[in-house]
C-alpha cells in the first residue's frame, strides 16, 4: 500500500518539485537555516538560565517541517506535539515571538504562558504544539473532520514522533479517519529513539511504523527525511489523496535529532554512539545535503550559503535581544486568555459553536 513513486526515481524530476523556481528553493532552504540557527540560540539561553521548562530542539529534522508544509495551501491546517519550533517558522511565525515565548514574556506567540511546548498561530492554520505524547492526534482528526464537514479542499497534517504510535489515542484516531474518510496526513517524525529509548526496544513492528496502516485498511509510505525533494513528492501525494478523495495517510519520515529528547536528557550521548551522531551529520545532514544539491544545479553559491547562514544568526540573535527586552507577564495576566471567546465575550462563547463556524 506504499505510494506509486518508486525507490529509483530522482524526485528533484517529479512533477511538485520541477515546478520549484530556483528563488524558491533558496526560500526552503534559508527556512531550513533560519530554523537551525534559532535553535542553536535558543540552545545557549536555556543552558544560560534564560528558560524555564523544557526544550526540544528540531536540529537535524528541519527538512521535514519545511518539506511538507511548503506544500500547504490556504485550507490547509497543522498541528504537532511538543518538538514544535520547526514547523512555527515553516508556517511564517517569526522568531520574536516564538522566542520571546520561550523567555515566558509578555511578546511572546502565546503571552508568555505556554513555552516552548505550545506554539500557536491560528491566523496561519497552525494549531500547536502540545505536551501530551499523541494528544495532538485526535485533535489533528477534527481538523480534518472540519474541513470535510464544510466542504473545503484541504487537509491536515498532524505530526507525531516514533514515540507517539503506541499511544491508545493515536490507534483510535486512524481508526476513525480510516472510517469516516477524514482528510488527515499523519507524519511520523521517526528519529529513531522516542525519549531516550531506541525504536527497537519501545515498539514492536515488522519492517516499518507506517506499516501499521494496514490494519486500518490505510495508505502509508516511508519517506527518507534527508532529502526535502523526496518529502515534498511524496507527501505531496499524501496530501491530494486526502484533499480529493478524503482519504487518510500514515507517512513515515525517517529523519533524526542531534541533541537528546530535550535538553534535559542528559544522556543523549550514552544511547548512542559518537560515530553514530557523526554519520548523521557528515552523511545524512538536511541542510549540508541540500546545499550541495543546490550548488551542483548552480542554484545557489557557496557565498550565498554564507550569506544565508549569517544572516539567520543575525535574525536568531536579535530575537533574543528583543526577548530579553521585552516585559514579563503581569500576575494579573494570570486569568486572562483562558479561552479567548469568554475574554473577548463574543456571541460564540453563549452557544458553545467555535471552530469551523463561518
Amino acid at each position: 500500500m506504499t505510494s506509486d513513486i518508486t525507490q529509483n526515481l530522482d524526485f528533484a524530476h517529479s512533477p511538485i518539485n520541477q515546478a520549484l523556481t530556483p528563488e524558491r528553493k533558496i526560500e526552503l532552504f534559508t527556512q531550513m537555516v533560519r530554523i537551525r540557527r534559532f535553535e542553536q540560540a535558543a540552545l545557549k539561553y536555556y543552558t544560560g538560565g534564560k528558560m524555564g521548562g523544557f526544550l526540544h530542539l528540531y536540529i537535524g529534522q528541519e527538512s521535514v517541517a519545511v518539506g511538507t508544509i511548503s506544500l500547504g495551501g490556504a485550507d490547509d491546517h497543522f498541528i504537532t506535539a511538543y518538538r514544535d519550533h520547526g514547523h512555527a517558522l515553516a508556517v511564517g511565525m517569526g522568531m520574536n515571538e516564538c522566542m520571546a515565548e520561550m523567555f515566558g514574556k509578555q511578546t511572546g506567540c502565546s503571552k508568555g504562558k505556554g513555552g516552548s511546548m505550545h506554539f500557536f498561530a491560528p491566523d496561519k492554520n497552525f494549531w500547536g504544539g502540545h505536551g501530551i505524547v499523541a494528544g495532538q492526534t485526535p485533535l489533528g482528526l477534527g481538523l480534518g473532520y472540519g474541513l470535510k464537514y464544510l466542504g473545503r479542499e484541504g487537509c491536515c497534517l498532524c505530526y507525531l514522533g516514533d514515540g507517539a504510535v503506541n499511544q491508545g489515542a493515536f490507534h483510535e484516531s486512524l481508526n476513525i479517519a480510516s472510517l469516516f474518510g477524514i482528510p488527515v496526513v499523519y507524519i511520523i517524525e521517526n528519529n529513531g529513539y522516542s525519549m531516550g529509548t531506541s525504536q527497537k526496544r519501545s515498539s514492536a513492528f515488522n519492517g516499518c511504523l507506517a506499516q501499521r496502516a494496514e490494519a486500518y485498511a490505510m495508505e502509508w509510505d516511508v519517506i527518507d527525511g534527508s532529502d526535502i525533494y523526496e518529502v515534498r513528492a511524496k507527501t505531496h501525494i499524501a496530501m491530494e489523496r486526502a484533499r480529493k478523495e478524503h482519504k487518510p495517510t500514515l507517512l513515515e519520515i525517517d529523519t533524526y535529532r542531534y541533541y537528546g529528547h530535550s535538553v534535559a536528557d542528559a544522556n543523549y550521548k550514552k544511547y548512542r554512539t559518537p560515530e553514530e551522531i557523526e554519520n548523521y551529520k557528515a552523511n545524512h545532514d538536511p541542510i549540508v545535503t541540500f546545499q550541495r544539491r543546490l550548488i551542483n544545479e548552480g542554484v545557489l553559491t557557496e557565498d550565498q550559503a554564507k550569506e544565508i547562514n549569517k544572516a539567520a544568526s543575525d535574525e536568531a540573535a536579535a530575537s533574543v535581544k528583543f526577548a530579553d527586552e521585552s516585559p514579563a507577564p503581569t500576575i494579573a495576566d494570570i486569568s486572562t486568555d483562558v479561552y479567548w471567546e469568554s475574554d473577548n465575550d463574543t456571541p460564540a462563547s453563549k452557544i458553545g459553536h467555535h471552530f469551523f463556524n463561518d
